[in-house]
């Protein structure tokens, strides 16, 4: 029974919130209201059985909860003036929760993406509180993404939430005009959301597929939007690349499969034949691509290098290496430096990318993947025992339970 509620929270929080956030115009109240109805479902599914159709229940009973709400406040003549709550109302909520072949679901999401990024919000607060509201993703998991505290990121949340309040932020996706202004957060926004899904931060699941669906459909929606837009078709180009292997990148199990270990012809490749292809209208003109543009593109040169390889032993990695450092330059980031080194280990070996990983511990403390990279490193060096005290502390900082598999098997292969 817990399965089928978490299995409803991974696959319809997000469209839930947005629903209810569309109708009431109010954040918190649909955030509230959302969470009231699983807590709902936790008590009557296991006495009364799961629903036919478990999205449907759960709109009806947040909806019913949210006009309970506004009722107390006394404000239901004026908010909701027509609204009752009867028959009708289940059967509106069970065709909402229905899936379609339109865009009913991606723009109610895609509205709740453009409010929480309107520029008069922080991108922090902006990109925190989509994860939140549109993701699903918990408070715990969000801050593992920004590399903060847990209270940290709930203070952050909490703060965007007042702004959107308190400047009266409507609840709308803006004019085509006004779209630019607010695309690089969303489309941060929205790589945020597929990186979650590539690579989860937590939980028993080395993956969540459904976050790479969403993000690439969100995706679509904003090209369409947006048409020849450069960054909008590079990050798109991108998932699809990396999404594109997701089925070989676990095992029966449940375990992770790494790259140079995968059943290539698992790979989509439909869809890597989608992204290499998105990648040939990027940049036409060279002049007019921005550094948004030039940082995806990057990304998805790399992506498709990996993707278009016959075997692992054929990548070309100095190629990859040299777009990494590219890369960098752009960005300044420790992250895309600690998957140059990697990379550079590849191409050029274990001493020269060593050198690279000098001073990472200190801007991304925390993360288990410096330590899973330098034990690599060092195992080819013939350092086992440095290795060994690497993958240990790296198994301590693993919050998902399929990586801490993974390094707990490579921790005894050495």
């Amino acid at each position: 029974m817990n399965d089928a509620i978490e299995s409803a929270a991974r696959e319809h929080w997000g469209h839930l919130v947005a629903l209810l956030a569309g109708q009431f115009r109010r954040l918190d109240l649909a955030e509230e209201c959302v969470q009231e109805a699983f807590t709902a479902a936790a008590r009557h599914w296991p006495r009364d059985g799961v629903p036919t159709n478990p999205p449907a229940w759960l709109l009806t009973t947040a909806r019913r909860r949210a006009i309970d709400v506004i009722r107390r406040e006394g404000a239901t003549a004026r908010r909701l003036p027509d609204l009752v709550v009867d028959a009708e109302l289940a059967k509106r909520a069970a065709a909402d929760a229905e899936p379609s072949d339109g865009a009913a679901i991606p723009d109610e999401r895609l509205r709740l993406m453009f409010t929480c990024c309107h520029p008069a919000m922080p991108a922090a607060g902006s990109a925190a509180l989509v994860l939140r509201l549109v993701a699903g993703l918990t408070v715990g998991e969000i801050a593992r993404l920004f590399l903060v505290s847990e209270p940290t990121m709930a203070a952050r949340i909490t703060r965007a939430k007042r702004k959107i309040a308190a400047a009266g932020i409507p609840f709308a996706v803006p004019a085509l005009d006004d779209l630019p202004a607010r695309r690089d957060t969303v489309l941060a926004v929205i790589y945020l959301v597929f990186t979650e899904g590539y690579s989860a931060t937590a939980g028993p699941a080395a993956i969540r597929p459904e976050l790479g669906d969403e993000a690439i459909r969100l995706a679509r929606l904003l090209d369409r939007l947006l048409p020849g837009d450069d960054a909008t078709v590079a990050l798109l180009a991108l998932m699809l690349l990396q999404h594109s292997r997701r089925e070989a990148r676990v095992g029966a199990a449940g375990e992770i499969v790494l790259l140079a270990d995968q059943d290539r012809s698992r790979w989509h490749a439909a869809e890597i034949a989608e992204g290499v292809a998105l990648l040939d209208r990027v940049g036409r003109d060279r002049a007019t691509v921005t550094p948004t543009a030039r940082r995806y593109e990057l990304q998805a040169r790399i992506a498709a290098a990996h993707a278009t390889a016959p075997d692992a032993a054929t990548t070309d990695w100095t190629a990859i290496a040299g777009r990494y450092e590219e890369l960098e330059q752009i960005t300044a980031s420790p992250v895309v430096r600690l998957n140059r080194a990697v990379a550079v280990a590849e191409a050029d070996g274990p001493l020269v990318a060593f050198e690279l990983l000098d001073g990472l511990d200190a801007v991304l403390p925390g993360r288990h993947d410096v330590h899973v990279v330098r034990a690599e490193l060092l195992a080819r060096l013939g350092c086992r025992d440095e290795a060994a005290g690497e993958l240990d502390r790296a198994i301590e900082l693993a919050a998902n339970e399929a990586t801490r598999h993974l390094l707990e098997a490579r921790r005894a292969g050495l």
